[in-house]
């Protein structure tokens, strides 16, 4: 079949508006924000208590390197991520793209299985039967007639409500906000291990692309659209960012308390012991609008990293992107979900990152990609830092930590 060359049918160029900006920013943050962000978080926070602050700061700072540069070479070139890196290296394309999907099908079997255990917690239905509704609403969203629109609204009310629930849930709880403050500058512990996982859930694997793709499809893109593409990425960090502040002090509340966390099932232990039963039905709410988002998110870019390769995928995204779906919950319903499984998959899509990033700047000085479009120097800077620094931890996680998980 016939790659399919151009990405944004007819170069249409739609009127830049906030919705469309601000769907991308919580498409590309309820993406992260899943199954494996909320057990992420909890996890390490149990584990280093106020100096995890530090971890967050670093992450934060690393996200916004990755998605300043990704976001904005998408947009100045027109090209989604895989047809730029095959442009930098025939053939990287495809080797990116399968790791993306892959990622992407490894992750939403996880957020499947969330949103199934969030209608367990607030309906009473088993995590299987509430994976299969959960499907049915994804599903859904992508057979309405403006797709694209239901899912940027859906992102938004999604993310508003999990950010609510949580901040009442982090007062609940009164963590010691002056030592969180203290260790985030001044941690006890740094660890790597942490850091990286956090960098692959929040912007790594298919999560950096997700708003870049996202506004490629609203026709938001060339020089002109620049300075809305950087406003909506760093909106979509800050989204991530505070729901991850939020959360990590509702967990450091009860690790401050000295009570136990049950480690079959953390999040909800925490949401649990901060509010007693009504804090539990929080969790399942929280726990649904973080998943479904998640599952929407990742088959949406997942499959937007193949559909340029075949005009038959092109023309029948909505079907691949359903069965995207049902493949996962198939997975899920036939397998299940480790809380350990969550953890690795949010390192493993940290290993993506320097690949698909290092790409993206390769491509940010090569005419035939962007033009006469000039990279600022402190983005590439910022940018290598960013690939340098997962490099290294990716090497430390692979040599010394990701053994421990199957152990």
């Amino acid at each position: 079949m016939e790659p399919v060359k151009n990405v944004n049918p007819g170069n249409k160029k739609v009127k830049t508006n906030w919705e469309v900006l601000l769907g991308a920013a919580f498409l590309m943050a309820t993406s992260a924000i899943g199954p494996g962000f909320l057990t992420q978080t909890t996890v390490f926070t149990q584990q280093l208590a106020a100096s995890f602050g530090f971890v967050i700061l670093m992450s934060i700072a690393l996200d916004v390197g990755a998605q300043l540069n990704v976001w904005r070479i998408i947009a100045v070139s027109e090209k989604r991520g895989q047809d730029i890196a095959n442009m930098v290296f025939p053939g990287l394309g495809y080797l990116v793209a399968l790791l993306i999907v892959l990622g992407g099908l490894a992750f939403n079997i996880g957020n499947i299985a969330g949103a199934g255990l969030g209608l367990n917690v607030i309906l009473g239905v088993t995590p299987v039967t509430g994976a299969i509704i959960s499907a049915v609403i994804g599903i859904g969203i992508f057979l309405v007639k403006e797709a694209g629109k239901a899912m940027d609204r859906f992102a938004q009310f999604a993310g508003f409500v999990m950010i609510g629930l949580t901040v009442y849930v982090a007062f609940a709880s009164a963590p010691p906000v002056g030592e969180a403050v203290v260790k985030s500058i001044m941690p006890d512990k740094i660890d790597m291990f942490a850091i990286i996982t956090l960098v692959g859930g929040t912007v790594g694997g298919y999560i950096t692309f997700a708003g870049g793709h996202r506004l490629l499809d609203a026709g938001i893109c060339g020089v002109e659209a620049l300075p809305e593409v950087t406003k909506s990425s760093i909106s979509g960090i800050l989204v991530t960012a505070i729901m991850r502040v939020v959360l990590f002090l509702a967990a450091l509340g009860i690790v401050a308390q000295g009570l136990a966390i049950d480690p079959a099932n953390p999040p909800a232990s925490v949401f649990k012991l901060a509010a007693g039963e009504a804090g539990y039905k929080v969790f399942g709410i929280v726990m649904w609008a973080a998943a479904i988002t998640s599952v929407i998110g990742a088959a949406y870019t997942s499959v937007s990293f193949i559909k340029t390769f075949s005009t038959t995928v092109a023309k029948n995204e909505k079907l691949m992107i359903i069965g995207f779906i049902l493949a996962s919950t198939l997975i899920f319903a036939i397998v299940g979900r480790p809380v350990k499984v969550l953890v690795l998959v949010g390192a493993l899509n940290g290993l993506i990152l320097p690949i698909t990033l290092a790409t993206i700047l390769v491509g940010a000085y090569m005419k035939k990609i962007v033009g006469d479009y000039k990279h600022p120097l402190w983005m590439t800077i910022f940018g290598g830092l960013v690939v340098v620094v997962m490099s290294y931890m990716g090497a430390y996680t692979l040599i010394k930590e990701l053994p421990k998980l199957f152990l």
